[in-house]
């Protein structure tokens, strides 16, 4: 029996199977030695094989695993030599950034990207809370819609509480399983609320002490989009990935030398320099450098690389970004 993991709670699964069943299930104690170096072996989007129901409670297991055709990955801030894997097999990654309330640096933005690109996962970024922006505030904003958009990355400014660019965001969605993430507080359960209604996610004010947001969404589980006018009877219409919020974003099992290829515009540059082993720092007749002094690259991007570079030797994935 074949199925779709739609929910994972950290020790149950929910998997939805190809005849239409959802069941509850958990994974053989065994299922985590098989070289899967993971905190949660098991993620929400994966295709798995299940063992037959034995009639009694959690007498449904997970046994295999079908091979991703991508995922999103970050390193576990509890385990530092594991990873956690956000979502697999989707179509798109919806980064939900907010300029204000609370404030998503670039370096968590460029860390997400590149793990992206590592994995072949496109992303779209969301300019959130658009409505709350104050004139300094959205000056910000279209600066740092104007960077991402000239590397190479969709950005749509929305406001998940009024609707604001929600219009624009819907096309992107139909037909696509989407993975949302981002910091705690920048709004994702407010926006599937108004994306699936019905969907009734909890929200939370910011805390006032640290204007950080608060957890709301404690695990992951993926929401069928509702049908819309021009749906066929019939039609999938595409579903959401939410996703509990996250503070720092660790990049994980990634070489040094291959950073670089997931920084696009420094990847454009880098064939151009004179070493084909440059690490983008020091070397004589490094295009990239050179780009960097003409603006051609920007310096928080640039920053982000090399901060990426350091990971191994100093942790940095475990600050806050």
């Amino acid at each position: 029996m074949k199925g779709l993991v739609v929910k994972n709670t950290g020790s149950w699964y929910s998997v939805r199977t190809d005849d239409g069943q959802l069941l509850e299930c958990k994974i053989k104690g065994n299922f985590r030695l098989r070289g899967i170096r993971s905190t949660n072996p098991v993620a929400v989007g994966d295709r798995v094989t299940l063992s037959a129901p034995t009639g009694q409670a959690g007498g449904v297991f997970i046994t295999e695993i079908e091979d991703r055709r991508n995922y999103i990955i970050r390193k576990s801030i509890n385990l530092s030599k594991q990873s956690h894997i956000i979502a697999a097999n989707v179509d798109q990654a919806l980064l939900i950034v907010t300029v204000s309330n609370p404030q998503t640096s670039t370096t968590f933005i460029d860390r997400f990207l590149a793990s992206a690109e590592a994995y072949r996962v496109p992303v779209v970024l969301l300019f959130n809370k658009t409505d709350l922006l104050d004139a300094d505030e959205q000056h910000l904003q279209q600066m740092m819609v104007a960077l991402y958009e000239n590397v190479g990355y969709q950005c749509l400014q929305i406001s998940a509480a009024t609707g604001q660019g929600l219009d624009q965001l819907r096309p992107l969605l139909a037909g696509r399983i989407s993975v949302l993430s981002g910091n705690s507080g920048v709004g994702k359960s407010t926006l599937i609320n108004q994306l699936v209604p019905g969907a009734s996610l909890r929200t939370a004010e910011l805390s006032d002490a640290h204007n950080m947001g608060q957890h709301t969404t404690t695990f992951s589980e993926m929401i069928s989009l509702p049908p819309v006018a021009s749906t066929a009877e019939g039609e999938w219409t595409g579903a959401l990935i939410d996703t509990p919020g996250i503070k720092g974003f660790g990049t994980f099992d990634m070489e040094p030398e291959e950073i670089s290829g997931y920084f696009k515009e420094i990847f454009r540059f880098s064939k151009d320099c004179r070493f084909n082993n440059c690490t983008h720092t020091h070397e004589p007749g490094c295009a990239v450098l050179q780009a960097l002094e003409n603006h051609y690259i920007a310096q928080s991007r640039y920053q982000s690389y090399l901060s990426m570079l350091h990971d191994k030797d100093e942790g940095k994935y475990r600050e806050a970004y």
